[in-house]
Formats: structure tokens, C-alpha cells, sequence
């Protein structure tokens, strides 16, 4: 910092006008054919110490009595001598020297008969020298010096014993001198005010003292410790050394008063306060008779264990009923626990039942009433309307929890609800398929494509999460949601080749048991190699991952493995469902951006997916050619069951299924092959990548700055409706990382990241249109400066 400046500005602070007051004392001798040799600085009680290291940097002319360190411009009073006689190599400086003098009195240098002998050689400065000192010759204090009209800085102190008790603190805390003077002018200067000043944010400073007590005691200051406790007992009434931090913990959890501040603020930022629930679950929660307001218990986590233990229990109590006594337990149960999915813990992954209650408690509500209809065409229409919102919400149930004992009541509850819904909408599809003869054929010309068009093809793709897909991918595109019969079986081999640009191309024959259709031109097998040489023969690229080609033409990738994942962790496919799904996005986004203008997402076949396996039913293995988990090829002397009908590819291999939902295989949680909605009725997407608007060509992203995990975005060319938000993956909506997206008010938006582990986390800006298109992007880092 340079040398303080003789004339105080607007913008001076008061450790700049301390110094200015202290220069201005030479102009006292300004009348003497000599200038002054040294101003001396009197500070009896050391009330200007904690000082020092600013006015040092603002006077290079100022000394110190101290021990010998000249490079710290301090020494005995025999060196101070020297100094201000600029004899000395290592101090000099221009200027009048200023001499602090810590622990001496200006009464004690004038007194030279019984002046300490190690300071008498400072004792002569007094006559060639001044003192900065007030007009009544006492020593400057700082509440003399910031109240005084004369030589001070006229401002409004109180006197009270606690206003200069706290006055001493702020100095000592560094909270003072870097104030503008001018700012405090009208200002009452009380205790509270300091105390403010040197703790600006008490409910976050009660906060970091209850998450470590002893380590933020060793790490605070004295005075800091000193005003956190004034403060506490003020604001609080608590005093942490007396009550301790389990006390501060019973009344968080009440959330009274100023306490409710504190509960907010823990509930803002729980996961830089990890200790904090450590104490709060040492609270026991009170008793409140027969009828609870449920929301006084909201801060205590024994409550909300004490209500997932109940909920455990009730759901696992389910085991012992029929769907509709079951129906009734899980609607009682969300009328109770409903609530808990409001409280804290719910967002801390402390209330998983509580949360997989909600998407239950709609599987109970939905799956009173299956599919209606006496074709396959009505059913899918039923289906398509309400159906799949059973299965979506059976599968948000099951990926809500994953402890084992959580997973296991809901699976019971769940299975008790679901199974018999799942039972009688595939009996009835399969009455209907009896009926008809089999599911509608493959259409000739049932694919269609137009050059700049890249089919994606999601194996085991099933039409409830399709319709999650279809949500993720409208934030970058338009995207419609159709349905069409895969083949029968709905298996992999035979299902692919189906939903293929190609399937005119394919054919099979009786030998084919293993569902692997042909090559119809050369009747080869329909190998992954011969099947990349078909796309590529009728002019369509086969794209390995991360290939995008040549978006001019048309082209065939896949992405995203759902029925690999089925197959290998069963009802964990439920919880994991997200992670599949961003794959796929992902996959859409990258093509997006190597210019295909359409992508058509296409799978297989669909699945069942029930905890606790899907019932068995027998099938003689004598009859059996090969034996799948939904259905089996028959042998040629074996008889047709009531549910055979011909492979698809070649009506001469005859294909058994097994009733409703059962498996030829015991155990299986996961399984498709079979005849059903989820398996056979199978969703067709068709994405149009966002045209570059004139909206998105004009907006810029002037600047982004960050102030720790809060983010302030400034952009140009704004319009009403626009929204920034910072995520991992631009595309993606779900890889955001504040709590929403914020919108554009005069061209600017600020949002925080909602957790402090991803500072530093390398991160997008994006500006969203009002429907969630991405008009703009930069990089960042979350924090950086």
C-alpha cells in the first residue's frame, strides 16, 4: 500500500485518516525555524497495538519501541534515537519519523528525573519532537479519536462500558480501520453495531460452532470466540461454554423464535454442517398426545426414524393381504406419512420409505382398474392413456430405496399391488392376440426414413420410460412419442431386426430356434457383422459409439442397455433407470451436435420387472426345442399350449408362451419374450433437433463470475422467458447442479450450486429458451474467480 496521501477523500477509511491525523501533528510546530524531529505516539495501555500492521503499511515512517527487529522497523529507544537521526543503513525513510511508543505515557517522558533510564534516550525528542495527542494533552484513545471534533473524526460513539469493551474487539479483529469514514457518518456507534461488524453472519457462526466445537474454539481468536459467545447469549439464549453444544441442538430442533433463522439457514446448507445431524439425532422428540401436529416434529431425526420404522413395517405387513386390503394399507399409510417427505431428512436420503410411499401409494390408486379392450389396438389405446403410469410408478418406487430391509418392504407391498394389475392386463392382451391370431404383421413399408435422419436403437426400451426419455430430450429438440407391436417373441434377436430400416431385407426359416433371423438376399445368418453390411449395403451407416458420420445421409447407432442391466441386477434396473437414460440422451445430444437435424429412437421389446421373481408355470422339458424365460420353441412332435403362435420371421417355428406374467424359469425378477403391454407394445421416438433460431443466434453470454458456489450470469440479447442454469453435461437437465434454473431479469440471472462438494467441479453455463432449449453455453469452474 503506498504512503497515505495529507488530504482525506470521500473514500477515506478510518485507518487512512488515523494516519493523516497522526502526520498532521508536525504542522504544530510549523511557526519554529525547525521542523519537527519526530512525532512521538504515547499509548499507555497499548489501546493502538492491533493497529500496527495497517498503519504501518500507511506510514513507511513509522517506529516502534520493541525488541531489535529492523526490518520490522522496530527497536529500544537507543535505536529509535538513531533511527530518527537517519544514521542508521537499515531505517531510513522520508518524511517526519512517527514513533509508537506501546506501554508509555506522555506524562512519563516528561518527567525526565524519573524517567525509566532505558527510555531516557527518547526523553529530548519531546523538545525537538510533538506529540500526537489530544488538545487536553491526554493520550488519543480510539473512542477519543473516532468522537472527537477536534483531531478526531466527529463521529457518534456511545460511552458505555460495552461499546468501548467492544470498540478494543473490532481493533483487535481487523473489522475497523478498513471501514470508510464516510460511511459512518449519522451512524450510531453502539456495542451491537461492533459486534455485528466483527460477526456479520451469528447464525452461521452457531452453526460451524455446533458442527466442531473444540476446533472452532482453537481456530477463532480470542475476541472472536468472545463476541460469538456475547452474541449467543443476545440472540440466543444460549451460552455454548454453560449449555454446551447438545443444548443448542434441543432448540434448533424446536426452531423457535431466532432459532427458526438457524434451522433455515442448516437446512440451506446441511452438507457443509455434516456434525450437526450427529447432535440433532441425539434429541429425543416430545411427546404430543394422540393427535401430533406432525410438523413439530419435522426437526428431530428420531421422529423420522421412529416413521420409517412404522412404515417398514406396515409395508412389509402387506405380505399378509389381498390387493384391495393392501390398496387400503398404503393409502392409510401415506395419509400419515406423507408429510415426512417435506421434512429435512427427506432430502438427506433419510426417509427413502417415506418417499417411495408416494409412488406406491399411486400404484394403488392406478392399478384398481387394467387395460380395457377387446383388440390389441384398444388395449394398446387404454395402455397409452393411463397404463403405463402403474408401471412408471412401480419403478419409481423400487428405485427410491435401496438398503435391503427398505427394499424388501417395499418389494412385498409392491408385488402384493402390482402383480395382480400386470396378471390381468396381459390376460386380457393375450385373449385379445387369441383372437386375432397373433399381434398385427410388420407393415412393407413400415420405415420410412429421410436423408439426414440417424435411427438410435435402445435395447429394451420400455414405453413408461420412454416417456422420462421423451422429458429430457425436449429441453434440445421437439420430440413425438408414438407406439408400435414388436415381434413376436419380444426377444432381442428377433425384435432388433424388426424395428430396423432393413426388416424388408430379413427373413427366417424352421431352423432358426434361436430367434436369429437371415439375410433374405443370401439367407445368412443376421450376425452383427452381416447386419452392419446390410445397413451399409442399403445405404444406411452403421455408427459405432461416439461415430456420428456423415449427417447428409441416413445412418444406424445404438446407445444405452437396459435389457443387459435387467438381466444382470434385476429390481436394481429400477434404481438405476436414470443412469440409463443419460446415456441415451447423451448419445442424441452428440449427434445433435454433428449436425443430424432427426433422430428416431427405436427398440426391441420391453420387459416385466417384479420383485420377488415372477410366478412359474410348467412347461415338459421333453416338449421343448429350446427354452426362454417367457416363452419356449416347440418341438415338432410336441402339442401347441393355449398360447402358441408362430415366430414372426417364420411362421413354421412355433412358439409357446406362458399365461399372464408367469416365466418357464424359476426366480426371475427380470424377463421379457413373453405376450404383455410392457414387453410387446413398444414406444418409437422421433426427435427434430431445435432449428438455430434468430433468439439463439443473438444471445451472448457477456460474463460469468462467481462469488463461492454463487454464480452471477450477465447476458446480451436476453428476451422475456429465458433462463440460465449451470450444469455437468449441457444437454442434460438432470446433471444440473444448482436447485433450478433461474430466469433472465434485465439480461442477468444469479443461482447458486445447491451442494459445496462440486467447487472447483468443471461445469456449463447455459442459456435456456422459455421451453428449455439450449440457446448458449461457456465453460467455467464452480467457484472459480
Amino acid at each position: 500500500m503506498s504512503p497515505v496521501q495529507r488530504t482525506p477523500s470521500a473514500s477515506t477509511t478510518i485507518g487512512e485518516a488515523l494516519a493523516v491525523a497522526l502526520l498532521s501533528a508536525a504542522k504544530g510546530n510549523s511557526h519554529t525555524a525547525a521542523p519537527a524531529a519526530a512525532i512521538l505516539w504515547p499509548d499507555k495501555d497499548r489501546n493502538w497495538q492491533a493497529a500496527l500492521p495497517v498503519v504501518k503499511k500507511l506510514l513507511p515512517s513509522l517506529c516502534v519501541l520493541g525488541p531489535y527487529e529492523p526490518e520490522q522497523r522496530s527497536g529500544p529507544a537507543i535505536w529509535l534515537k538513531a533511527a530518527v537521526a537517519r544514521v542508521l543503513s537499515d531505517a531510513q525513510f522520508d518524511g517526519v519519523p512517527v514513533v509508537y511508543l506501546p506501554g508509555v505515557s506522555r506524562a512519563e517522558l516528561r518527567a525526565i528525573e524519573s524517567c525509566p533510564r532505558d527510555l531516557q534516550p527518547l526523553a529530548e525528542l519531546q523538545y525537538r519532537g510533538v506529540f500526537w495527542s489530544q488538545s487536553n494533552a491526554k493520550d488519543w484513545t480510539l473512542s477519543a479519536f473516532l468522537a472527537s471534533k477536534n483531531g478526531g473524526l466527529g463521529l457518534d460513539v456511545a460511552q458505555d462500558r460495552a461499546t468501548q469493551e467492544a470498540l478494543g474487539q473490532a481493533l483487535q479483529e481487523g473489522a475497523l480501520l478498513e471501514r470508510r469514514a464516510d460511511d459512518l457518518k449519522g451512524r450510531s456507534i453502539t456495542a451491537e453495531w461492533l459486534l455485528d461488524l466483527m460477526a456479520p453472519n451469528p447464525t452461521r457462526d452457531l452453526l460451524l460452532w455446533m458442527n466442531a466445537p473444540d476446533a472452532v474454539r482453537s481456530q477463532w481468536s480470542a475476541v472472536r470466540w468472545d463476541v460469538f459467545v456475547k452474541r449467543s447469549k443476545v440472540d440466543y439464549g444460549l451460552d455454548p461454554l454453560a449449555d454446551g453444544a447438545l443444548a443448542a441442538a434441543e432448540r434448533l430442533a424446536r426452531a423457535e423464535g431466532k432459532w427458526a433463522a438457524a434451522w433455515e439457514l442448516y437446512r440451506d446448507s446441511y452438507t457443509s454442517l455434516p456434525n450437526v445431524f450427529a447432535l440433532l439425532a441425539k434429541v429425543q422428540p416430545p411427546q404430543l398426545g394422540l393427535f401430533p401436529d406432525q410438523q413439530q416434529l419435522a426437526g428431530y431425526p428420531q421422529a423420522n426414524e421412529q416413521g420409517e420404522s412404522a412404515l417398514r413395517y406396515a409395508l412389509s405387513a402387506c405380505g399378509g393381504m389381498d390387493a384391495v386390503q393392501a390398496r387400503i394399507a398404503v393409502m392409510a399409510a401415506e395419509k400419515e406419512h406423507s408429510d415426512r417427505r417435506g421434512w429435512l431428512w427427506a432430502r438427506m436420503g433419510r426417509s427413502p420409505l417415506a418417499l417411495a410411499l408416494a409412488h406406491l401409494s399411486r400404484v394403488a390408486e392406478l392399478s384398481s382398474a387394467a387395460p380395457v379392450g377387446q383388440t390389441p389396438a384398444e388395449l394398446a389405446g387404454s395402455y397409452r392413456q393411463m397404463g403405463w403410469q402403474v408401471d412408471e410408478a412401480a419403478m419409481h418406487a423400487l428405485g427410491s430405496v435401496t438398503a435391503k430391509t427398505d427394499v424388501e418392504a417395499v418389494g412385498v407391498a409392491l408385488r402384493v399391488l402390482y402383480l395382480p394389475w400386470l396378471e390381468e392386463a396381459a390376460r386380457r392382451l393375450q385373449e385379445a392376440v387369441k383372437g386375432s391370431g397373433g399381434l398385427p404383421a410388420l407393415p412393407a413399408d413400415a420405415v420410412t426414413l429421410v436423408p439426414g435422419t440417424c435411427t438410435v436403437f435402445v435395447d429394451g426400451l420400455r414405453y413408461d420410460v420412454a416417456v422420462q426419455l421423451r422429458e429430457r430430450l425436449s429441453s434440445i429438440g421437439s420430440v413425438e412419442l408414438g407406439a408400435c407391436w414388436t415381434s413376436l417373441p419380444s426377444v432381442t434377436a428377433s425384435g432388433k431386426a424388426w424395428a430396423s430400416p432393413v426388416a424388408s431385407h430379413i427373413s427366417g426359416t424352421a431352423e432358426d430356434t434361436e430367434f436369429e433371423p437371415r439375410v433374405a438376399a443370401d439367407n445368412k445368418p443376421l450376425s452383427g457383422h452381416n447386419f452392419r453390411k446390410l445397413l451399409a449395403a442399403n445405404g444406411i451407416q452403421p455408427l459405432d459409439k461416439h461415430e456420428t458420420g456423415d449427417p447428409a445421409g441416413q445412418a444406424w447407432t445404438e446407445a444405452g442397455d437396459f435389457d443387459h442391466y435387467g438381466h444382470e441386477h434385476g429390481v436394481r434396473l429400477a434404481r438405476d433407470l436414470g443412469t440409463q437414460l443419460d446415456q441415451v440422451v447423451e448419445r442424441v445430444a452428440e449427434l445433435c451436435e454433428a449436425g443430424w437435424t432427426r433422430i428416431r429412437v427405436v427398440t426391441d421389446h420391453g420387459w416385466l420387472l417384479m420383485p420377488g421373481g415372477l410366478p412359474k408355470t410348467e412347461l415338459p422339458k421333453h416338449q421343448a426345442e429350446t427354452r426362454w424365460g417367457r416363452c419356449a420353441v416347440l418341438k415338432g412332435s410336441a402339442h401347441g399350449t393355449p398360447l402358441t403362435f408362430g415366430w414372426d420371421w417364420c411362421k413354421d417355428v412355433q412358439v409357446a408362451y406362458a399365461p399372464g406374467v408367469s416365466t418357464f424359469v424359476a426366480g426371475s425378477e427380470y424377463a421379457h419374450g413373453g405376450i404383455s403391454l410392457q414387453e410387446c407394445l413398444v414406444p418409437v421416438l422421433r426427435f427434430d433437433r431445435a432449428a438455430a433460431t434468430g433468439q439463439a443466434a443473438s444471445v451472448t453470454i457477456k460474463s460469468v463470475k462467481w462469488k463461492g458456489l454463487r454464480c452471477t450470469v450477465e447476458v446480451e440479447g436476453a428476451s422475456p422467458g429465458q433462463r440460465v442454469d449451470i450444469r455437468t453435461k449441457a444437454a442434460l437437465p438432470s446433471s444440473s447442479l444448482a436447485a433450478s434454473a433461474k430466469p433472465l431479469e434485465a439480461g442477468k440471472g444469479s443461482l447458486a450450486v445447491a451442494d459445496d462438494e462440486n467447487m472447483g467441479a468443471a461445469a456449463v453455463v447455459v442459456v435456456l429458451s422459455a421451453d428449455g432449449e439450449v440457446l448458449q453455453k461457456q465453460a467455467t469452474s464452480v467457484g472459480e474467480n
